[in-house]
């Protein structure tokens, strides 16, 4: 993925200042909360960041669980690649973390413009949501086999 965001960011057409921009984040600083409406995608270019989720147990205590650990060159918001989006989970800096942030509606224009690129970012972008769906799909099925043997649900089945 990495490779093509900077062919694409090479391209004069794809402005920094206009299309994206650099951003720096301290360790523990969040980079965006669930919720929030975004419209950008994000690179990680150097440093690591946190995906966390929440869950409220019981109607009283409200967690944040981490989902997984992005390194450079992992990107994240593409739920907010085409139009504005709430936030699916935030993001924190796990380390002193310098990102790019893309705007989606520059970034969509782009690709339709130049449809060579567009098919490798869309194609890079299918395969990264893949691994993660995989991954989710994976941990369900684990918790969902824990919770029936947690509670003894199994022998009803």
């Amino acid at each position: 993925m990495k490779q093509i965001l900077d062919e694409i960011l090479r391209s004069p057409q794809f402005a920094e200042g206009g299309a994206w921009k650099h951003a720096w984040y301290g360790a523990g600083d969040k980079i965006i909360e669930k919720g929030d409406v975004g419209n950008t995608l994000i690179l990680v270019e150097e440093g690591a960041v946190r995906v966390l989720g929440g869950a409220e147990l019981e109607g009283k205590v409200r967690i944040t669980p981490g989902l997984c650990d992005l390194q450079a060159g992992a990107v994240f918001g593409d739920i907010c690649l085409y139009g504005s989006h709430r936030r699916t989970a935030s993001v924190v800096a796990l380390t002193d973390t310098r990102v790019l942030e893309i705007r989606s509606d520059m970034l969509s224009v782009y690709l339709d413009d130049h449809p060579i690129e567009g098919y490798l970012f869309l194609k890079a972008l299918f395969e990264i949501m893949a691994v993660r769906l995989e991954t989710a799909n994976d941990r369900i099925e684990k918790l969902l086999a824990w919770g029936i043997k947690a509670h003894d649900i199994d022998k009803y089945l």
